[in-house]
């Protein structure tokens, strides 16, 4: 079965409960760390990622400006995964306004032996911690090892996801520089995390001054307009592009996708990504010219960054194969804490 380093529990036995458990927030944080999911996915991924299966997933426009999304998954080798999961997500993107998450979600995870119903979690972390954890994951294999600078884009409830996650993948990085639309909010996330990280945290005001400098770019916006301007890039720049997932968003221009080695997280990014979209419709790249998935990166079936000078581009839009790994390390971590705490009674 597959389970993390740390975390070697035998579900058949440990998922017979009298009750499913209700994983929350403060749970949640409690188990993971950005470090563990990390090495979680990379050991686990590539040999378990075709055992799953996954449904395009389905999305329903609830109003003008709302959705939801449901993302099932399973497992069709019950002696490697013995789990059925199902993520409900709404997507709200008028919520910054609220200063509440634009994306929320549900988790629940089953036996796929039993069906029975193991535990319902806070799916709005988990997918918090494994959009983090997959750019990260990306960047051990497309960044250069001596990145130092790090530029974030975007200050909202995935950001200090993504800076924790990489600088875990990446203990090279000396600065964080991030950069927000609304420069308050930016200031107050570099004045938080100082407090946290012994790196150097700050805000700036000139995005494209940060961006000639970066070494790492992680992007996670909601725009439809490019705010990453190839143009700008130096050599060796590695770009994470996370924020969209419809034909309409970009964070990104054509000159960044012509410049870089592209690499995505799964095929749904080739057919959703705005960027990639887009490119592909005016020639700028063809499918083909995709260099490969994060499962062929992992698992070394394409090479990842080949020098120091190129420029590697990874977008990802999630998948419900990382979900249902994300969701069964806090599930089998979880039960080996409630186990430790028994027999301490």
């Amino acid at each position: 079965m597959a389970t993390n380093n740390n975390n070697n529990v035998n579900t058949t036995s440990s998922s017979i409960l009298a009750q499913p458990m209700f994983i929350n927030t403060t749970d949640l944080n409690s188990i993971l760390t950005h470090k563990s999911l990390i090495l979680h996915l990379q050991t686990n991924l590539p040999a378990i990622q075709s055992s799953i299966e996954s449904p395009i997933r389905q999305s329903h426009q609830t109003s003008p400006n709302s959705s939801l999304l449901l993302m099932p998954s399973w497992s069709t080798s019950p002696n490697l995964l013995p789990y059925i999961g199902v993520k409900l997500v709404t997507y709200h993107p008028q919520n910054s306004s609220l200063n509440l998450p634009g994306v929320q979600a549900s988790y629940t995870l089953f036996s796929s032996i039993t069906g029975q119903s193991l535990a319902t979690m806070d799916g709005t972390e988990l997918t918090l911690y494994r959009t983090a954890c997959i750019s990260a994951l990306a960047s051990i294999y497309l960044s250069r090892q001596d990145s130092k600078t790090l530029v974030m884009i975007g200050a909202g409830s995935l950001a200090p996801h993504l800076i924790k996650a990489h600088i875990s993948a990446r203990p090279s990085i000396k600065r964080v520089i991030i950069w927000n639309r609304t420069a308050e909010k930016a200031a107050l996330l570099a004045n938080k995390l100082s407090l946290e990280h012994d790196v150097i945290l700050e805000s700036c005001w000139n995005l494209e001054e940060a961006i000639a400098i970066a070494d790492i770019i992680s992007c996670a916006t909601n725009s439809n307009e490019a705010i990453v301007k190839g143009a700008l890039l130096k050599e060796g720049t590695h770009v994470d592009l996370v924020g969209s997932f419809t034909h309409s968003m970009k964070e990104c221009d054509d000159e960044t996708i012509r410049k870089g080695r592209v690499y995505i997280d799964n095929k749904a990014a080739a057919v959703e990504a705005g960027e990639l979209v887009g490119a592909v419709e005016r020639g700028v790249i063809s499918l083909d010219e995709i260099v490969g998935n994060l499962v062929e990166l992992v698992g070394g079936k394409v090479n990842g960054r080949c020098s120091k000078e190129e420029i590697t581009v990874f977008k990802a839009v999630g998948s419900a194969e990382v979900d249902i790994l994300s969701a069964q390390f806090v599930y089998e971590s979880a039960v080996k804490k409630n186990e430790a705490d028994l027999r301490l009674v």
